[in-house]
C-alpha cells in the first residue's frame, strides 16, 4: 500500500463520517419539522400510555394490599392451630377418663394426675409459665391483690394465692390474684 492509497482510505473515512453525521443531523431536523398536530398527537399517546401506567400501578398496588389482608386474615385464624392440637390430646385423656366404668376413686386420681401433667407439657411446649407467689413480694405487674391481712411476714408480702397466675412469653395472660401483709 503506498501513501497515496492510504490518504485515499482516510479521506473516504473522513466522507464516511460527514455522511453519518450529516443523516444524524437531518433526523434531528425531521424531529423539530414535526407539525404542531403531530406533536400533540404524539404526546396524547405519551399520556395516555402514562395513564394506562399509572392505572396498572394503582391495580397492583391494590392487590398487594388486598392479598397481605388475606394473609394476614388466615395468620389469625390459624395461628392457634399447633396449640389446638397439642390441647386435643389432652382432651382425649378427659373423655377416657369419663368412659371407665369401674372406676374407683383413686384410678380418676391417677387419671387426673397424668392429664394434669399432659397440659403442663403443653404449657411447657409453648411457655406458658404458671405465677404462684406465694411468700414472695407482691408484684403489681404480676399480681392482683384482693386484700390485705395481718401477718408476721413483711409488709407487702403475698401471703396466700387465690388463683394462679399465667405467663405466655414473659408476658402476663392472667396476674395472680393474691391476700398481701399488710404494713404494722
Amino acid at each position: 500500500m503506498t501513501k497515496k492509497d492510504t490518504q485515499q482510505e482516510g479521506t473516504e473515512n473522513e466522507d464516511q463520517k460527514l455522511s453519518a453525521d450529516d443523516v444524524i443531523s437531518d433526523g434531528e431536523n425531521l424531529e423539530t419539522e414535526l407539525s404542531p398536530e403531530a406533536k400533540v398527537t404524539e404526546l396524547e399517546i405519551a399520556l395516555n400510555e402514562a395513564k394506562a401506567q399509572v392505572l396498572y400501578i394503582k391495580a397492583e398496588g391494590e392487590n398487594i394490599r388486598r392479598r397481605a389482608s388475606d394473609d394476614i386474615d388466615k395468620a389469625r385464624k390459624f395461628a392457634l392451630e399447633k396449640f389446638s392440637n397439642e390441647l386435643l390430646s389432652v382432651k382425649d385423656s378427659l373423655d377416657a377418663a369419663l368412659a371407665v366404668e369401674n372406676a374407683t376413686l383413686d384410678s380418676y386420681k391417677d387419671g387426673v394426675e397424668l392429664t394434669a401433667k399432659q397440659f403442663l407439657t403443653v404449657f411447657e411446649k409453648f411457655d406458658i409459665a404458671e405465677i404462684n407467689p406465694e411468700n414472695e413480694t407482691f408484684d403489681p405487674n404480676k399480681h392482683q391483690a384482693i386484700g390485705t391481712v395481718d401477718s408476721e411476714l413483711a409488709p407487702n408480702t403475698v401471703v396466700s394465692v387465690l388463683q394462679k397466675g399465667y405467663t405466655l412469653n414473659q408476658r402476663v395472660l392472667r396476674p395472680a390474684l393474691v391476700m398481701v401483709s399488710k404494713a404494722a
